[in-house]
Order: C-alpha cells, then structure tokens, then sequence
C-alpha cells in the first residue's frame, strides 16, 4: 500500500464530498495481478451501488498510458469483484496530464486532484 494515506482519512475525505459508502474496504492490486503503486477501495454506497475508489500519490507525471492502465484494473476489479461497479473515483496526489485527464473523464470517471484543491 502506499505511506500517507489510511482508510480513516479516505472516508473523512469522501464525506466532506457527501459520499458515504458503506462496507468501504481495500483490495489489493496484486490480488487484481497488478504490481501498479495504487489504493484501491470499494465499497457500497446508500443507494445500494457499487462504488471504487482509487487512491494515486506519487512524483511523476500520470500521462495517458497510464490511465489506460487504470481503467484496465478498474475492469479486473468489476472481474474479481464479480458485479458491475457504477461510481468510479479517483483521488490523484500527482501531476496529470491534460489528455489523461481526459481520458479519464469521458470513461466516466469523478476526478479529484490535490493540487487543485
């Protein structure tokens, strides 16, 4: 997992944005055969939907190859998970490219990157 950010502060953060999932757990990338430095936690929300939340802290640049690959773990997490997940999160502590970003949004994904808040 990644230093800096405990399950408690995830749930505080996605209540400030008044989503409250319930049963929020974490999966690990390796159980999605990922080696991939990335938080993944999923959870049911009060409508009784599936929710992910996918936590990225790092130096570099996340550019657009690697938001393929994150759209391509969330599809193993709906596969391992065995249900179709409908809220797609992430939470980027990273520079992101302008097309990634893009990417990101057109496949349906609610960004929120630390440096713009």
């Amino acid at each position: 997992m990644i230093k800096g950010y405990s399950i408690k502060e995830i749930v505080d953060y996605l209540n400030k944005k008044n989503i409250i999932c319930k049963n929020l757990k974490p999966i690990l990338p390796k159980e999605l055969g990922s080696r991939k430095r990335v938080e993944i936690y999923i959870g049911v929300n009060l409508k009784g939907y599936y929710c992910s939340v996918f936590v990225i802290k790092k130096r570099s640049r996340i550019v657009r190859k690697e938001a393929f690959e994150i759209i391509g773990l969330h599809e193993k997490l709906e596969e391992y998970m065995d249900t179709k997940v409908f809220k797609r999160y992430i939470y980027i502590d990273a520079p992101l490219c302008s097309h990634a970003k893009s990417i990101m949004i057109e496949s349906g994904w609610t960004i929120w990157d630390k440096a713009k808040t």
